[in-house]
């Protein structure tokens, strides 16, 4: 690669920065050029060519305020072999995305690259064969700074770079974005970990566990492109608002096949209009319902009483019910779904018959067996001994027949647990039933009892602390062939039935074999924030390693008592004065109060998942909907209340906790009502 000579440094980077821009205009177009006409064998074809190039087209966009490469990297050797890059002394710039030019040579390196990753690993310890690491700072889309490390020179003392922890204090408006320009090699281990396992990462709050686990989708869609695309990918998160926050980082990346939903979405097999008090749910979320489903759905097979006759012909063919019988406890004791070993019964008396024919003298062929198969008389025989069965409708019994559910939970619930998840009221039909997010939850896991669920190639499961054990089971369903990047804190569990440890996580899971890594070195929430926050770890999860944060601006923080909400709000406006978002988290009983005051005061605010814009920078967020978001500056309403609106005093200090840690720059503690005794020094 060449850069144009002259004695200003930051002018040949600014010249290389236009002539990658130019390279990646050029790549664009000449996708849009592109003729199939005269490639494509059928309509089918072309649709799915089209569609390729329509995406390729869109992954080569160039952003205008997202920097085309970051870094630059100065070899003092060529790379190895096996990256098949450059020669002596190659100087590399790396990137968002491969840029090359019009005779196939590089511009910008992929992140993602082997070449690239002493960026993120070379030390003055481990220099990895780089002379010189630079880092890039940006203005908007204009190149204004650069900062270089000499890794070899022994004369040059250890130092934090301005750039990098600009970056990483730099102001956010509108949703997630991507770290690229930042990760660490903690970070980067993680992210560059194979395909073959599944990771889970405890990291505290602004450890960037989130970011690490849609950046290891980045990475192994690179790595495993081919089979990824046969298999698929899916990032798994809390909510809605939560999704909305984080999806704009995978396409930054050019990365568009990745698909995006909640647990919900994933077992909307029945529509949710019902709830659950905290017992019903932590009863239904618990592991042994799915023994209680299995029983209940296998109780629905019994034994042949009588032989089945089938005639063809003349000739009339009898399998006795003993041999049924053998046949029917072979397959339950195969242990395969339901489903899978009904449709297998029909052929294997089929096959007892053709035995028979064999036997006459006769040559049945395969085109005999399957019209034995379909014979009335053994459609008959299965219909009668495994009947099929509606996943719905299994569970919609267990809930509302009482002995029904005390036969198939007899040693596995207690008559009490029992009694808290029956229904009270009786219910006429699927349809009409008001099934709860955990009635849906068993449902699916029925689903999966007669037909296997399909496996993606990754799933990233993001605040996973607060899924029930029957919920990790069914995003496990997602991936059984698949791996997982598992991410969560457990000192955010904000449900009853809350992860208790992350081994225990991954066996319901079914990935026990999980490496578990743990971040703690805070790269978002300021010193002062996260020392305050901390406060309450002893309380909400002993022995959990506190973040450590490694912010230089130790950030503003205030604790403030105030008579009402027109010091709240006052508060939001002091805030606001500053560049960036500003977030106003409450209880969710309070949000009509505050959204009333501001309003009053002619504030203009969103809901979480609704993008800031430069003239709307304040989210009114209940507290139950905070988790996983981030603002520059946050008002934190009325702690106590945040505490007082959970079912008991943990779960409501982990809600604390979760709203405390969401500043990236600011945080004012508001309150009339004394603080919790936990916050105390």
């Amino acid at each position: 690669m060449s850069t144009p000579v002259g004695d200003d440094p930051l002018a040949r980077e600014r010249s290389h920065l236009a002539g990658s821009r130019a390279a990646l205009r050029a790549m664009r177009e000449d996708v849009e050029s592109l003729d199939i006409s005269d490639v494509t064998a059928n309509w089918v074809n072309a649709e799915v060519l089209s569609r390729q190039i329509d995406d390729r087209i869109k992954a080569l966009a160039d952003l205008s305020e997202t920097p085309l490469f970051f870094g630059r990297l100065d070899y003092l050797h060529a790379p190895g072999a096996e990256q098949a890059e450059g020669a002596e002394g190659e100087r590399f710039y790396v990137g968002r995305r491969h840029v090359h030019d019009h005779d196939g040579d590089p511009m910008v390196i992929d992140w993602r690259a082997p070449v690239s990753q002493p960026f993120y690993r070379a030390s003055k310890k481990d220099p990895m064969d780089i002379a010189l690491r630079r880092r890039f700072g940006y203005t908007g889309g204009d190149l204004t700074a650069y900062e270089d490390e000499h890794l070899l020179d022994p004369a040059e003392a250890a130092k934090t770079s301005k750039l990098l922890q600009r970056e990483i204090e730099r102001p956010r408006v509108g949703p997630m974005r991507d770290i690229v320009a930042t990760i660490q090699p903690e970070q980067d281990e993680i992210v560059r970990s194979g395909l073959g396992g599944t990771v889970c990462v405890q990291g505290g709050p602004g450890t960037g566990k989130t970011a690490v686990g849609l950046h290891r989708v980045a990475y192994l869609l690179y790595a495993h492109r081919e089979r990824l695309a046969r298999t698929g990918t899916l990032v798994i998160g809390p909510n809605r608002s939560f999704l909305h926050y984080i999806e704009q980082v995978l396409p930054a990346l050019g990365e568009l096949s990745v698909s995006q939903a909640t647990v919900d979405d994933l077992v909307g097999h029945v529509e949710v209009r019902g709830t659950d008090d905290a017992a019903a749910a932590v009863v239904k979320g618990d592991a042994r319902m799915a023994d209680v489903l299995r029983r209940a759905a296998y109780s629905h097979v019994t034994m042949p009483t009588e032989s089945v006759v089938v005639v063809r012909g003349s000739r009339r063919w009898r399998v006795a019910a003993y041999e049924v019988e053998e046949i029917v406890r072979e397959l339950l004791g195969r242990g395969i779904r339901y489903g899978a070993a009904r449709e297998a019964l029909p052929q294997r008396i089929a096959h007892a018959v053709l035995v028979q024919m064999e036997r006459a003298g006769e040559a049945p062929d395969d085109r005999v067996q399957d019209a034995v198969a379909r014979n009335p008389a053994v459609k008959a025989l299965v219909k009668q001994v495994w009947p099929p069965i509606d996943p719905a409708k299994l569970v919609l019994r267990l809930l509302t027949d009482a002995d029904f559910l005390a036969e198939h939970a007899e040693g596995v619930l207690t008559e009490e647990e029992q009694k808290t998840i029956l229904w009270v009221k009786p219910v006429r039909s699927v349809k009409s039933a008001r099934w709860s997010p955990a009635d849906a939850v068993l449902v699916d896991e029925a689903q999966d009892l007669i037909q296997r669920t399909h496996s993606l190639g990754h799933v990233v499961l993001d605040e996973a602390q607060d899924l029930s054990p029957m919920q990790y089971r069914a995003v496990g369903r997602r991936c059984t062939t698949g791996s997982a990047t598992v991410l969560g804190d457990l000192a955010q569990g904000t449900t009853p039935w809350a992860t208790r440890s992350w081994d225990e996580a991954l066996a319901h899971l079914g990935k026990s074999d999980g490496v578990i890594e743990e971040l703690t070195a805070g790269f978002r929430v300021p010193t002062d924030v996260i020392t305050y926050a901390s406060r309450l770890l002893p309380h909400i999860a002993p022995g959990l390693t506190p973040v450590a944060s490694v912010r230089e601006n130790p950030g503003f923080f205030d604790v403030r008592p105030v008579t009402g909400t027109d010091e709240v709000v006052a508060a939001c406006e002091e805030l606001l004065r500053n560049e960036g978002s500003t977030g106003l988290i409450t209880a969710d009983a309070r949000v009509p109060a505050l959204a009333e005051a501001l309003t009053a005061a002619g504030i203009g605010y969103l809901a979480p998942g609704e993008e800031t814009t430069r003239e709307t920078r304040l989210t009114l967020v209940p507290a139950s909907l905070a988790k996983g978001l981030e603002y520059d500056y946050v008002v934190l309403d009325e702690p106590r209340a945040v505490v007082d609106g959970e079912p008991d005093e943990r779960t409501g200090l982990r809600r604390l906790y979760v709203a405390l840690t969401r500043a990236v720059s600011g945080l004012i503690v508001t309150h009339t009502a004394p603080l919790p005794p936990q916050l105390a020094d």
